[in-house]
């Protein structure tokens, strides 16, 4: 934000007279990052992929595309920012009041009659490029997520549809990515709000530091985060997703005492399906179906197996001593010792119940350092409360 600030406002000068395209550079050059556009379609272009550009001037009778057809485009755009942009009808003898009556109707910012002086042309310029810059830093600030820095869904929602507008006019791809902290409400409610924010950001830079310039993330929920990444591959983004992920795992946030929280990560990714129907909310709508189908689940259920320090395990059967334990390098955890290094694995415990009822104490016995290993992220739910009443039952049964 700072940097746009210092560099000079562009502003897009649109006239089929090489002549008037000189004047308009050498009287505004000095100011404003003057670029030029020779009729309608190249503005267009130009306007399509370059969204810098702050304040657009352009004539009325030009070839191939001429400045009401210009306005018109401009004015029925999907991307909001492109839509509200200040346009600058430049009028001459031949255009009477009612073509500019038109031009108005149709949604022109302001109108400079030739021939202009340059003290005309530079305060038109300076108004409509001062007022456009208030204007998207205000619409910055109010899709803003005030944690993370990243947009908010408001924001995220405009930022899609013009991602949406650009894709569908270059015929180029875009994927959108829906990514959830699962169960981010209890570990909030568990471990209060200081851990539930460093874990949103911890999130929220792991996603900055890989997506691209061109891609935008933003903050969706009170644990969600959502992308759009066009141009992006949807078999490629999954990696990146799961690459996401492992960091993830392998630096998991720490408790007061700490000891490291098991997290998992969820994600959905979609290529859009740039119809003239398609919107960023149906985009959304979209990711949101995909995010609860059973794919997710899958990868919910595989996304970050608990790694958990050997003094944690070690001092598990007497949690009294918890003030003693070594807090687990933030990091590089600890891997489990081996006893519990199958205890990722999947294991069901109503077959083992079946056959300890069979008297098979063995078999049963044999699986109990992978049946503790997996019962521990719920054990770590329990309150101080519900801690020592299981001590107190532990030690009744010895």
């Amino acid at each position: 934000m700072d940097g746009e600030s210092v560099a000079k406002a562009r502003i897009l000068v649109v006239d089929d007279s090489k002549l008037m395209r000189k004047a308009a550079h050498k009287m505004l050059g000095d100011e404003f990052d003057v670029v030029t556009a020779d009729d309608g379609e190249e503005a267009w272009a130009q306007l399509g992929s370059d969204a810098s550009i702050q304040v657009v001037f352009t004539d009325l009778n030009m070839p191939n595309l001429d400045g009401y057809d210009l306005l018109r485009r401009v004015r029925d755009s999907d991307d909001a920012s492109l839509a509200s942009l200040p346009v600058i009808v430049v009028t001459g003898a031949e255009n009477d009041e009612a073509a500019r009556m038109r031009a108005l109707d149709m949604g022109a910012t302001d109108f400079i009659t030739k021939p202009f002086t340059t003290v005309d042309l530079l305060a038109r310029a300076r108004a409509h490029a001062n007022n456009q810059r208030i204007t998207r830093l205000l619409q910055a600030q109010s899709s803003i997520d005030a944690l993370t820095g990243l947009g908010n869904l408001s924001g995220f929602l405009d930022r899609l549809q013009q991602d949406v507008a650009f894709a569908r006019r270059h015929q180029t791809g875009l994927s959108v990515v829906r990514l959830e902290i699962v169960d981010f409400r209890r570990l909030f409610l568990y471990h209060g709000r200081t851990v539930a924010d460093a874990l949103v950001l911890q999130v929220a830079r792991l996603v900055r530091a890989r997506i691209r310039k061109e891609d935008t993330g933003a903050r969706v929920g009170l644990g969600g985060f959502a992308l759009s990444l066009p141009a992006g591959d949807p078999a490629g983004i999954e990696g990146l997703m799961a690459r996401l992920r492992d960091d993830m795992a392998a630096q998991p946030p720490v408790d007061e005492e700490g000891l490291p929280i098991p997290v998992v990560l969820a994600f959905a990714v979609i290529g859009a399906e740039l119809t003239e129907a398609t919107t960023a909310k149906s985009l959304m709508a979209r990711c949101e179906m995909r995010l609860a189908s059973p794919q997710a689940e899958i990868a919910q259920a595989t996304a970050a197996p608990l790694v958990l320090p050997a003094q944690a395990v070690a001092d598990a059967p007497e949690p009294s001593n918890a003030s003693a334990r070594s807090p687990a390098p933030a990091t590089e955890p600890v891997p489990a010792p081996a006893a519990f290094a199958a205890s990722t694995q999947p294991i069901r415990l109503d077959p083992l119940l079946d056959q300890l009822a069979q008297g098979d104490v063995r078999a049963v016995a044999d699986k109990l350092p992978q049946v503790i290993g997996r019962l521990l992220p719920i054990f770590r739910l329990l309150g101080p409360n519900q801690r020592a009443q299981l001590i107190q039952f532990l030690q009744r049964l010895g």
